[in-house]
């Protein structure tokens, strides 16, 4: 396997079986990361090279690897060694919990241990924890998610990947439309700009777009566009910090008129426009500006 020319941030989550793996996954998945559960641990190297090969944007990639794979015990120490040897950084993260808290976990979901003697929770659970006593001494940190509800965990999923998504955050979105089409389904915040003065109703700028700029110099040379802007502006500078220290993932600005071609269009390019300056990429999108 030929040494990357740009190894990607890749966490490997391990562990006791009900200790809060698949959670961890959906906390990366969220964060931004491509995220893959039970991949054989052989077949790890192959897929970065794969990776590698297909010039793959994803340059944060988790797995969680168990004892679910037979293998998992016999091959993880020859295959992690392979690919320091070729310049990856896997993070190893074991994640555990007490007797207590696992059992009472497979008791509410009703789920058989993997590795239970004639159905014994109890048994499975010993028998795992001393089969994977290695991997953990080996780990980089190792969770106690005993400690934890699901939020705080997710929390903590997301202090240790820190360092991977410094260059994504929260992921903001702009979003176009017309109400007359009803609301975006994934909008959390709404901007209704209905109350500016309508371009459809001038016959020069009727069938042309909140993009170009015959309609963007009529909406915007607007008195009282200036002056909302400048306070939803101002207001959206206070919220978005606030959403991402609480650990919000994608956030979806959705502006609205009412057929979705002109003055929401045009709002929704300016405030792409400010936070793009202000230093927070977001996506831009019209949904409605070509029905």
């Amino acid at each position: 396997m030929a040494f990357p020319m740009e190894s990607p941030n890749i966490i490997i989550i391990t562990g006791l079986s009900g200790s809060g793996m698949s959670t961890a996954l959906a906390a990366l998945e969220d964060a931004g990361f491509f995220c893959v559960d039970n991949l054989p641990v052989a077949l790890l190297p192959k897929f970065l090279e794969l990776h590698r090969q297909s010039m793959s944007e994803a340059t944060r990639l988790a797995f969680v690897m168990d004892l679910r794979e037979k293998e998992f015990l016999s091959r993880y120490t020859h295959v992690f060694a392979e690919l320091e040897g070729t310049g990856y950084r896997p993070e190893l993260i074991f994640l555990e919990a007490s007797e207590e808290v696992l059992l009472r976990r497979f008791s509410e979901t009703r789920r058989k241990h993997p590795l239970g003697k004639g159905g014994s929770v109890l048994d499975g659970i010993r028998i795992e924890r001393a089969r994977l006593a290695e991997v953990r001494h080996i780990s980089h940190r190792v969770i106690d998610t005993s400690l934890y509800n699901t939020h705080q965990f997710k929390a903590v999923v997301r202090e240790f990947a820190q360092k991977a998504m410094a260059d994504s955050g929260m992921r903001v979105q702009v979003l176009s439309f017309g109400f007359k089409f009803g609301l975006p389904h994934d909008a959390d915040l709404v901007c209704d700009v209905r109350f500016l003065p309508n371009p459809y109703f001038a016959p020069e700028l009727k069938e042309m777009h909140g993009e170009m700029e015959p309609v963007r110099r009529h909406v915007l040379d607007q008195d009282v566009t200036r002056r909302f802007l400048a306070k939803y502006l101002d207001l959206l500078d206070f919220l978005l910090p606030l959403y991402e220290a609480e650990g919000k993932s994608y956030l979806t600005i959705a502006v609205g008129c009412t057929g979705g071609r002109h003055r929401s269009v045009t709002i929704a390019g300016e405030i792409h426009a400010h936070l793009e300056a202000a230093g927070k990429p977001a996506r831009l999108a019209h949904r409605d500006l070509k029905t």
